[in-house]
């Protein structure tokens, strides 16, 4: 195994859903788990450089979305504290390549499922204030912001406020995330967005057919656009019958056909599902990542694209080295 290209990588994952967890199970990121798939100790086995923690507000929150997503900030803040020898909050491009110069691991502050803004503009503000820098529009179903994919009878796209919000996202140098958005509102988002999007965690909907995963025709816009997709681990995401990491790597051989190298990250998904992924069961398993893609024949250069760098010229765009000052209403 190369070890030396997979620990000199900065290796991003755009989405991971542990803050449930730790919430659930009042644990600790520092501590080491048998179960799920991200800990600290974990965290620093796979080399992980910048982590997104994302702040899901289930549908059973309904009627205390905006108190959902309070709970869970003050949650990554409480493990902030604790795990402050090892983690660093990233609120722009600066902070985190100072945080990676450091040996720390970058914390990047996100939401999924625009429903915690309850429908209003100025809660968006202050998420950004708090430190979130990346939001996934909806999950699946339907919020203000427009349609999730499972929202198959109306196939919806943006609403009012939802173009409200990409264009207010795009003012304060916010990722938007089109991951679990309907494909009406994809298309909204790129005609709207004057900044490159993400989606953090989808895969090809041709190797794998999921109504979660994109078209070529969406994942050809999103990297003329200059967009980002996080490959995901979700099972069901990979590989209707077998999903492995020999099947995940199809989907980058797919998209590296139809879309160039310069679209391709990741995005796990780890702690948003149970189970585990053959040959990539946690975040402590992605060396396999590094010499599956070695094994097809990847150069060293996409390797590290692949891994994270894809991610950091994003990022590097939309934050553009700035620290956020002055949003002013």
């Amino acid at each position: 195994m190369n070890c030396q290209l997979h620990t000199s990588s900065i290796i991003v994952d755009a989405h991971c859903d542990v803050l449930t967890v730790l919430a659930q199970d009042k644990c600790s990121l520092k501590a080491s788990r048998d179960s799920g798939h991200v800990d600290l100790p974990r965290l620093r086995k796979g080399g992980v450089k910048v982590q997104f923690f994302a702040a899901f507000i289930s549908p059973q929150y309904r009627g205390n979305y905006l108190r959902r997503a309070m709970e869970l900030f003050d949650r990554f803040y409480c493990e902030l504290d604790d795990c402050s020898k090892e983690i660093m909050l990233a609120r722009d491009f600066n902070d985190l390549v100072k945080t990676i110069e450091l040996d720390k691991i970058a914390a990047i502050l996100s939401i999924e499922g625009g429903e915690a803004l309850e429908g209003r503009i100025e809660v968006l503000r202050m998420f950004y204030r708090l430190g979130v820098r990346c939001l996934t529009l909806t999950w699946n179903g339907r919020n203000e912001l427009g349609d999730g994919v499972a929202e198959t009878w109306t196939c919806g796209g943006l609403t009012k406020f939802g173009v409200e919000v990409v264009k207010e996202m795009n003012r304060l140098n916010m990722l938007i995330d089109v991951s679990h958005l309907s494909e009406a509102g994809f298309w909204n988002v790129l005609e709207i967005s004057t900044q490159p999007v993400i989606a953090s965690h989808s895969n090809s909907g041709t190797v794998c057919p999921h109504p979660r995963n994109l078209t070529d025709k969406q994942i050809k816009a999103l990297a003329a656009g200059g967009g980002v997709m996080g490959l995901c681990f979700y099972p069901d995401f990979v590989h209707q019958q077998s999903p492995s990491l020999e099947k995940l790597l199809d989907h980058i051989d797919h998209i590296v056909s139809i879309a160039g190298p310069d679209c391709i990250g990741l995005g796990s998904d780890f702690d948003g599902y149970s189970g585990r992924l053959e040959g990539l069961g946690d975040v402590g398993d992605l060396p396999a990542l590094t010499e599956g893609l070695l094994c097809r024949g990847y150069e060293e250069e996409d390797i590290r694209k692949f891994l994270g760098g894809n991610f950091l010229h994003l990022f590097k765009k939309v934050w553009n080295g700035k620290t956020g000052e002055g949003i002013v209403c």
